[in-house]
């Protein structure tokens, strides 16, 4: 890993806790990222989105990317 990724990893270890701390204490956050492995291991809940609209609402019961990948195909293929 060279110098500036892992910098850009103690950043993001760094918000991770934050977002963390803020949803311990009842805060609701918004993580907006194009990032499946970020996204899954954060949220409670997944919206897919296209066009400036909500295509698919899915809770994080187990999420995976696939399943993430497929409302986002699905909602392209037939918006």
């Amino acid at each position: 890993m060279n110098r500036r990724a892992a910098l850009m990893w103690g950043a993001r270890q760094e918000i991770y806790l934050l977002i963390n701390a803020l949803v311990q204490q009842g805060i609701a956050v918004i993580v907006i990222s194009s990032e499946l492995p970020e996204v899954l291991g954060l949220s409670d809940r997944v919206l897919v989105m296209h066009e400036g609209q909500i295509k698919a609402d899915l809770i994080n019961d187990n999420l995976t990317q696939e399943q993430v990948m497929e409302a986002a195909l699905r909602s392209e293929h037939y918006a």
